[in-house]
């Protein structure tokens, strides 16, 4: 069965990875289990990227090592 989301009914986040300006605004929802949708802030009525939570961590895991290096 194919579950639909509805990006009005989750609560977003902005990435802390955003730079707050016009070109880096990406959000994130918690909460679902297993999946981490992921929108453009700058078009929250555009579409959604839905991402198996074990392939986002293993993405933000990835872009902290490079910030930190």
């Amino acid at each position: 069965m194919k579950r639909v989301l509805n990006p009005a009914a989750i609560a977003w986040r902005k990435s802390s990875y955003s730079d707050g300006g016009a070109n880096n605004c990406v959000e994130v929802a918690d909460g679902l289990p297993g999946a981490v949708p992921v929108r453009d802030s700058k078009t929250p009525t555009g579409g959604v990227l839905v991402f198996p939570a074990a392939v986002w961590s293993a993405f933000v895991a990835i872009v902290k090592a490079e910030h930190l290096s």
